[in-house]
């Protein structure tokens, strides 16, 4: 992956650490608002070990109330202020549907990493955004939207073979938009049920070995903290088990809450792997 004319080796996995801009996103802890928390949470994931930062202003948990276009564009512009004054250089990703916000944080920015839970589909106009300004992009699989795509988790042919022929069409198309770097995200949590939650990560593999990098979002999500019976403040044990697993299937970037515990893993998995047979 290009980013900021450098070269990201994804054959190695990132963390990614999430900065919510956001009053409600599912995990309390994860918020931040004024400027101030929004500098220590930054510097923080920074001294953890993230090799990227990725802003959200609009959060897309189940059920989530709607922002406006132009509170999310505040919100957003107000993070990326602070990431620029406190930790310039820094690869960035903006976790946005919208066009508009993209095209913000580019101009803001320069490059940055867009991660679009639609992949495209909820703003027709993002895809040219991202192949205008040559910047990577994260494709999530979701049907419909964070207030209805719970209502969306019928899959006829079972939900690995249906993502992943998902992402076969799509990237096709993307790349035929003038796209280059893809990045491809399962979407765990969203238009899937706790089971089939569980059995995409068991397929993760197949999705791997198509070719593009593959980022996961397993952090405190209600597939851990629901099965368990314990809240999103109780999952972070359950998260670093799932992150292992995605890891061991060839997952590229773990999209993070918790970095410094995501970076043991990633540590302790690279040492396993030296030992494994040829």
């Amino acid at each position: 992956m290009r980013l900021r004319d450098r070269l990201s080796d994804l054959s190695h996995p990132q963390v990614m650490a999430i900065v919510n801009i956001t009053p409600d996103s599912f995990f309390d802890a994860s918020r931040t608002w004024d400027e101030q928390s929004i500098a220590a949470r930054v510097q923080k994931v920074i001294t953890e070990g993230a090799s990227i930062i990725d802003i959200g202003g609009y959060s897309s948990r189940p059920g989530a109330d709607e922002v406006t276009l132009e509170e999310e564009l505040s919100r957003v512009e107000r993070a990326l202020a602070v990431v620029k004054d406190v930790a310039a250089g820094v690869s960035v990703s903006v976790d946005t549907f919208r066009s508009r916000v993209a095209q913000l944080a580019i101009e803001m920015m320069g490059e940055v990493i867009i991660n679009d839970i639609s992949a495209g589909e909820a703003d027709p106009a993002m895809v040219d955004v991202v192949a205008h300004y040559g910047v990577p992009y994260v494709a999530m699989h979701m049907r419909g939207t964070p207030q209805t795509m719970q209502g969306r988790t019928a899959y006829e042919r079972g939900v690995v073979e249906e993502v992943t022929a998902y992402f076969d069409r799509r990237t096709e198309w993307l790349m035929s938009r003038g796209v280059k770097d893809i990045i491809v995200d399962p979407g765990f949590g969203f238009a899937k049920s706790l089971e089939q939650n569980y059995e995409l990560l068991a397929g993760l593999g197949s999705l791997c070995q198509k070719g593009f990098p593959v980022l996961v979002g397993l952090s405190r999500k209600s597939m851990v903290y629901n099965l368990l019976a314990i809240t999103p403040a109780e999952a972070l044990n359950g998260t670093t088990a799932l992150h292992w697993e995605a890891l061991r299937q060839g997952a590229a970037i773990l999209r993070v809450h918790d970095v410094r515990e995501a970076m043991e893993v990633v540590r302790l998995h690279d040492e396993y792997k030296k030992r494994l047979p040829r």
